[in-house]
Parts: C-alpha cells; sequence; structure tokens
C-alpha cells in the first residue's frame, strides 16, 4: 500500500518531470506527496582569485539557493492543488555534499521516494541524491527520465526477473502498481544462470498470476549488455515502468553500480522503479 510518498525537487525548472510525475502517481493511489527542496550551502572558496570573499557573495549566493527552492515549492504546491493531492514541501538548508545523506534518511520515514535521472553527461548533485536514496533508504525508489513528459501510466509493465533476492524485493515493493497493471511481461535473459537455481522463472509467473494479475513469461537473447538489453526491449513494446532489482553497493559515501543498473539510470527511457 502506498499512502506516503517523497519527491526530490530539481531545482531546475526546466527539469520538473518527477515533480510532476510523482503528482500523478499520488493521485492515482490517493497518497500524501511531500516535496524536499534543498538550498545548498555557498561553494566559493574563502580565497577566491587571490582576495577574500565578500560577505555579498555570501549573502547572494543564500538568496538564490533560497530563491531556486522557493520556486521549485512554488511548481510543485500548485501542480498537487490541481490534481487535488494532499501534500506539503519543505525547503532544507544542505552542503551539497550531505544533501544525499539527508534526503535518504528522509525517504525511510516514506512508502516510496521518486527522483529525477540526472541529465547524461553531467554529475548533479541530484545524481548523488538518486543513487543515496536506493542504497541508503531501504525504500523503493521511482527513477524519472529527465525528459519524460506523461503520468503515471500503467497499461503494460516490464519486470526484470534473474532469480536474485534485489530482483525478488523489487518485485514485492511493486505490486502497489503492479495490481494495477493491465499487462505485466517478465523477462528474463536466456543467457543467463538464475541466481536461485530452485526457482525458475515460470515460477515467478505462477507467483504474480494467483494474486490475479495478467502475466507473460519473455526471454531475451542476450546479445547486448544488460540494461541494453532491458531498454530495447521496454522501447519495443512501448512500456510504461520498469521494475528490477537495483544492484551495487555503497562504501565510504562512494556509490558502486552494477552494469545494468547504471545502464538503466543513464539511458531510462521509462520511469523504473528500483530496489536494493
Amino acid at each position: 500500500m502506498i499512502k506516503d510518498i517523497v519527491v526530490n525537487l530539481s531545482l531546475n525548472p526546466s527539469r520538473v518531470a518527477a515533480t510532476q510525475y510523482a503528482i500523478s502517481v499520488a493521485s492515482a493511489f490517493q497518497a500524501r506527496l511531500t516535496g524536499i527542496a534543498f538550498m545548498y550551502a555557498p561553494t566559493l572558496p574563502s580565497v577566491y582569485m587571490g582576495t577574500a570573499m565578500h560577505g555579498s557573495d555570501v549573502v547572494f549566493q543564500r538568496d538564490e539557493a533560497q530563491r531556486r527552492a522557493n520556486a521549485a515549492m512554488e511548481i510543485f504546491e500548485e501542480g498537487a492543488r490541481k490534481a487535488g493531492v494532499a501534500m506539503e514541501s519543505h525547503a532544507l538548508d544542505a552542503e551539497a555534499a550531505r544533501a544525499s545523506d539527508r534526503f535518504a534518511k528522509i525517504a525511510r520515514r516514506f512508502d516510496l521516494a521518486i527522483v529525477g535521472q540526472a541529465e547524461p553527461d553531467k554529475e548533479t548533485v541530484e545524481d548523488r541524491i538518486a543513487e543515496a536514496a536506493l542504497f541508503e533508504s531501504g525504500r523503493p525508489v521511482l527513477f524519472v527520465p529527465y525528459i519524460h513528459a506523461a503520468g503515471l501510466d500503467l497499461r503494460h509493465v516490464t519486470v526484470c526477473w534473474d532469480g536474485s533476492r534485489a530482483a525478488a524485493r523489487a518485485i514485492a515493493d511493486a505490486m502497489p502498481f503492479l495490481t494495477r497493471a493491465k499487462l505485466i511481461s517478465i523477462i528474463v535473459m536466456e543467457s543467463e544462470r538464475p541466481k536461485s537455481e530452485d526457482l525458475p522463472a515460470f515460477d515467478m509467473v505462477n507467483h504474480l498470476t494467483r494474486h490475479n494479475l495478467n502475466v507473460e513469461l519473455k526471454r531475451i537473447p542476450l546479445t547486448l549488455n544488460v540494461g541494453d538489453a532491458i531498454l530495447n526491449y521496454a522501447a519495443d513494446v512501448s512500456t510504461n515502468l520498469i521494475v528490477m532489482g537495483g544492484y551495487g553497493h555503497s562504501r565510504f559515501r562512494e556509490f558502486i553500480l552494477g552494469g545494468a543498473t547504471r545502464s538503466l539510470l543513464d539511458k531510462m527511457t521509462a520511469p523504473t522503479l528500483m530496489s536494493h
């Protein structure tokens, strides 16, 4: 059951895909939605270009951070009001290096966290927030492509299954979405050995069928890497949501993503729910 959702609000007014998608998810589940906008502390060094940083520079950066956070919250609140979604929003002070940890800890208090995909070839604070939410929150995380324009659509959901713990966790966490899906495709890579040898792929189909879900099994030849194979299939069938385990780990605040996880986060074309 999803009744309490948190979304990280992008400070870029042209990148509000996650905000709008989160509103549509909250509306569908009649859930309360909380928006978090970070006000990042000034980043200029104490000595800049040979001179001390002026107090006016610090004040300007703080005012700009407040302005951007307020603008993000205004977009969020207006959209939520129009959709009739119960909501609240918060602007939080944070150093850029600590915002990811803070969001992950906040997300532990919610049923679901929603974050936006980082823009390709750009390492941003939002990217670190997304990875921290996946590895450190203990909650499912729904990633929204930065170019995504539509709201929640569950006509066709693609579920990635390899018998692993992470995949099983993702399927369990996605059940509120799966029970609303018109069609669920469980995809298995043909060249992969199941990580759980005593649970063949068709048993997961049977499991979901016992929940009265419309499920089909698709075996995909692994001619590409796993991430690209998933994305190609999702594009071919116009899937509306991907569900998969998030692979990797975090050590000493350095996030190390598995190949399929990184590929999907970098190139995703559909909203993707991941659990770790």
